[in-house]
């Protein structure tokens, strides 16, 4: 079937009260993760509470005993990829190996130009990011020191001390749908392909797609798990879902939410989409939970979508 996680956006409001209630409930719940996202702030105002991302997964790690965790994702523009992979490495040691480290290249221009980051040009951009992956993974994996000389990085004789206790450390998330540069970047160094809002018939296209890369890098397909962050709106029934007709965060057209692989509905109904998924290939799909109130939500969600499919 299709295992199921939660994401919340850290940016929108999360302070340590909502993080810690939303942790334990995940962890209670039965949910196999939870997730979140590395922003300074929102694309739009207004600004909002946002937590700091490995500054949360650091209590996470401690204070829960289950659940996987990780970014989706933490862009190379905000750390550099050393220090990522120092902490990284940290914090998956403390969970006892419960963390996916997730990276992409950044993409929020309001965020970068707040705070003095350099976005760059997208072609700078992906090399950034290519760079910034090699360097994480080289580290992670390589017991004894490394050297590397790019257009953004440069390292001499670096060893990541103490190893990882994990062999290889977290494994690497690489998120996007770029068939070009993202996929690719997958095939070579990630662990797991994370998907972002895709219906379940371009899911499909593009995973079988990352699989043919996968075979061209020597790898067997079936070591690379295949996920999913999608929407998520859920209706206790038919009547309030005509009340809500949608969300403001998602649109009203059922024919959008569909285009954009809005997992909505009744519980029956979310039942249903999560086949789709899973028949498209989705191992893990990582529901937005835009309300970090609403834990009684998520017991819903517990209770009457989550047994009919991890079966």
């Amino acid at each position: 079937m299709i295992e199921l996680a939660i994401m919340i956006e850290g940016q929108d409001g999360l302070t340590w009260a909502r993080w810690q209630r939303l942790a334990q409930a995940v962890e209670d719940l039965g949910f196999v993760g939870l997730y979140r996202s590395d922003h300074y702030t929102n694309a739009n105002p207004p600004d909002l509470d946002s937590l700091e991302m490995w500054t949360s997964f650091t209590w996470l790690a401690s204070h829960t005993r289950r659940i996987e965790f990780g970014p989706i994702v933490s862009p190379v523009s905000f750390r550099h990829p050393t220090m990522t992979a120092r902490i990284a490495m940290g914090i998956d040691d403390l969970s006892g190996g419960r963390l996916n480290l997730g990276l992409g290249a950044g993409w929020q221009v309001r965020e970068h130009e707040h705070y003095g980051l350099d976005l760059l040009g997208k072609r700078e951009r992906m090399i950034r990011f290519e760079e910034g992956v090699t360097i994480i993974s080289m580290l992670l994996d390589s017991d004894t020191p490394v050297s590397y000389d790019g257009q953004f990085y440069h390292l001499k004789d670096a060893v990541l001390l103490p190893r990882p206790m994990r062999k290889g450390g977290p494994p690497i998330v690489i998120g996007g749908n770029g068939p070009e540069k993202t996929l690719p970047l997958a095939a070579r160094f990630a662990k797991e392909w994370n998907g972002v809002f895709l219906p379940p018939a371009r899911y499909a296209e593009l995973n079988g797609r990352l699989t043919e890369y996968i075979e061209q890098n020597g790898r067997n397909p079936a070591d690379l798990r295949r996920s999913l962050m999608t929407g998520c709106l859920l209706a206790r029934d038919d009547a309030e879902m005509q009340r809500r007709n949608g969300s403001k965060d998602y649109g009203t057209d059922p024919a959008a939410l569909d285009a954009r692989g809005i997992v909505y509905g009744t519980p029956a109904q979310m039942v249903q989409r999560l086949g789709e998924f899973a028949d498209a290939g989705v191992q893990r799909i990582m529901l937005q939970w835009l309300d970090q109130d609403d834990i009684t939500g998520l017991e819903t969600l517990a209770k009457e979508v989550l047994p009919q499919v991890s079966q």
